[in-house]
């Protein structure tokens, strides 16, 4: 098997969605951002939710569906990044919608019931579009 580089520089990425056009939709957790990288390795901002967005889904909507964590605080170790401790503006989780013609981004959910969200990390649909 032959691994190749496609892009550096990324924050903390996580939670690929593989799109129709062989790009690759993720997340960056520390920079707070959902990227698209092309099979050439451009990068591009697709959105900048803040806070710590990690974990994507695509719905039957068509659109990106991400958790939200909140966000992080971080430590370099030598060019490498680690989350410490939660972000000083932490608000709490979220999960939130993206729209990646627009950049929209759409919070959708800041609890379960009465119970708020504290650092949700991915999700999945079923059939019937419920996550």
């Amino acid at each position: 098997m032959e691994i190749r580089t496609v892009a550096e520089g990324l924050e903390f990425p996580e939670g690929p969605v593989a799109l129709a056009d062989g790009s690759v939709l993720l997340v960056e957790i520390a920079a707070g951002r959902v990227s698209r990288v092309s099979p050439q390795g451009v990068k591009t901002v697709v959105a900048r939710p803040g806070g710590g967005p990690n974990g994507a889904a695509v719905a039957r909507d068509g659109k990106r569906y991400i958790c939200n964590n909140g966000g992080f605080e971080w430590h370099d170790e030598g060019g490498r990044k680690r989350p410490v401790s939660q972000a000083k503006d932490y608000a709490g989780g979220r999960i939130e919608r993206v729209d990646l013609a627009t950049g929209a981004v759409e919070c959708l959910y800041r609890a379960a019931g009465e119970v708020g969200l504290k650092g949700p990390n991915d999700l999945v649909f079923d059939r019937q579009g419920g996550f």
